[in-house]
């Protein structure tokens, strides 16, 4: 008794990257495209297993973000396809005897995936000092591209990308590279652009022409094998040059591709992109899922962050216990790790409190959580909100990920704003609601009042001197915790007036309602501000009394 063929759908985009298998290629897509379970996925199965004992590298920019997203979609991709683990490939752990050895053995096992054939993949992970590191590569994936830091990738990992010709230079895909990722939304993170210039049109051109007359022919010979016809010659001599020439055009090839969400409509269903442009803020909308290109502005209201101004804050000694329990678990290797909390996190002192900043408003409310540290605010992570879910909803969100936290107290820098309002809860104010709800989790709240609210002109002086070093702190942002937050400052725009700079907050009426928005919401920039002030004018000590009035 036959089994039943396993069919796999693939949308077009992804069909066409796995049919013109260019020796490097560049995919610059929306969420739910499919880029990591049916682009990504095929290319590492087919380097792995056509390259028997190779070394692959799979790129990501912190190993948190590999363990959470990257890996999960992969091996759940390959679950579907009938690669089982413990069978044709292990996790995290040395290979069994009855697998092929790897030409190259790796010096340990441990962030590793080994195929039966002998075939590796190492994960290289970015802020892990030294993971590329004596490495002899045949092929690159390289995964969420914009948050690559593009000089580490040029100075440690490319030149690995070597492989080993004596074995595997016959084949086209050979020091093969893939780079996957949404689209950027910084100058930074834009590096693979550029291979849109390096894509040769006619190129590819020839390599889809070719490929449907590889097609053609084989129709054709199944066709005369079906009727028990004999095939000419001539036929299995210009399938071969035909195999030849697609070879050596795909081993040159570069092909660069920008798709959007709307692309994978038929799986996701338009209720999905109404959802994502309800629930993202704007300019995430228009990257990640249209997959637009948008300007960044030159002269924004946070003109002196830099890059600098991020850093990457893993705790690697937590991140390692979940990835040995994640490789342990077979049936849970393509599912994301559910114990990611503020214990992978490397920035956070557990024994002081947590000071936060927030936003209130009637579609989106913003919570922002910062730890000061000598010269510095570390602006750990940030959360929001949004509709149907409310503060409550909000402050849940911190308590769970922060339920380790050991010291449960809580310094809430709030402003007039906080008072009065309740648009965004029910009857009572801001600030009770939000007392109110710590305090049911069991934290602690040191309420800190700022006054009314700080004039733009002199907000904008004095963060900005905070980045330049001319305050008492520096501000400074984990990435890994922060990318919308990141995002907005960076697209924060000003606007000029009779009182100097203000911040453009024009886009924030208009950011449910136009398609096309190039202005990113403030509100999260506002929560953001409300925490630097009330840090740098309002440090908070044990034994100070911090329930305090004035105007800023």
């Amino acid at each position: 008794m036959e089994s039943a063929d396993n069919k796999v759908y693939f949308n077009r985009p992804q069909r066409l990257t796995q049919l013109i298998g260019a020796n490097t290629t560049v995919i610059v897509a929306g969420r739910r495209t499919g880029k990591t379970d049916s682009i990504a996925a095929p290319f590492v199965l087919r380097n792995m297993q056509r390259m028997a004992g190779s070394t692959g590298g799979i790129v990501v920019p912190t190993f948190k973000h590999g363990l959470t997203n990257t890996l999960p979609g992969l091996l759940a991709a390959w679950k579907r396809w009938g690669f089982i683990n413990g069978i044709h490939y292990v996790v995290g752990r040395k290979p069994p005897k009855s697998f092929a050895k790897p030409i190259t053995e790796p010096h340990d096992y441990e962030h590793v995936i080994s195929f039966y054939n002998g075939s590796i993949a190492i994960i290289i992970s970015q802020d892990r000092p030294g993971s590329s590191n004596s490495l002899t590569l045949s092929w690159l994936l390289v995964d969420e591209a914009k948050f690559i830091d593009y000089d580490k990738l040029k100075d440690e990992t490319l030149p690995a990308n070597g492989g080993i010709k004596s074995h595997f230079g016959h084949h086209s895909f050979n020091h093969s590279i893939m780079i996957l990722s949404d689209m950027p939304q910084t100058k930074r993170g834009s590096w693979f652009l550029h291979y849109r210039e390096k894509m040769d049109a006619d190129l590819i051109a020839a390599i889809e022409a070719t490929v449907y007359e590889i097609w053609r022919i084989k129709s054709r010979i199944r066709a005369l094998n079906t009727s028990n016809s004999p095939v000419p010659d001539y036929l299995k001599n210009h399938l071969r040059r035909l195999d030849r020439s697609l070879n050596q055009m795909r081993s040159v090839a570069v092909y660069y591709k920008e798709y959007s969400s709307i692309e994978n409509l038929q799986l996701l269903g338009e209720n999905y992109i109404k959802q994502m442009k309800r629930d993202l803020t704007p300019l995430t909308f228009q990257t990640s899922i249209l997959c637009q290109r948008i300007g960044i502005a030159k002269d924004g209201f946070y003109s002196s962050m830099k890059e600098r101004h991020k850093y990457n804050a893993s705790d690697f000694a937590a991140l390692d216990t979940v990835w040995q329990q994640f490789a342990a678990a077979p049936d849970s290797l393509d599912s994301r790790p559910s114990a990611l909390d503020c214990t992978m996190d490397a920035d956070v002192n557990p024994l002081a409190p947590l000071c936060i900043g927030m936003d209130y408003n009637a579609n989106i409310n913003w919570l922002v959580v910062g730890q000061p540290s000598g010269k510095r605010l570390n602006i750990v992570k940030s959360f929001y909100v949004k509709f149907e879910r409310k503060l409550p909803e909000l402050v849940a969100d911190f308590c769970a990920y922060y339920a380790t936290h050991q010291n449960k107290t809580v310094v809430f820098y709030y402003e007039s704003t906080a008072l009065g309002g309740n648009y965004a809860v029910n009857d009572q104010d801001f600030r009770w609601v939000i007392i109110h709800e710590f305090e049911r989790h069991g934290w602690r709240v040191e309420d800190v009042y700022l006054g009314n609210p700080m004039r733009h002109d002199e907000k904008y002086l004095l963060i900005n001197q905070g980045f330049a070093g001319k305050q008492r702190l520096m501000p400074f942002f984990n990435r890994q915790n922060n990318d919308d937050l990141i995002l907005a400052i960076q697209a924060a725009g000003v606007s000029r007036g009779r009182l100097g700079f203000r911040k453009d907050k024009a886009g924030e009426k208009l950011a449910e309602t136009e398609e096309d928005r190039l202005e990113h919401r403030t509100d999260g920039t506002d929560a953001f501000d409300t925490l630097y002030i009330g840090c740098e004018k309002f440090p908070y000590t044990e034994s100070a009394s911090l329930n305090i009035g004035g105007v800023i």
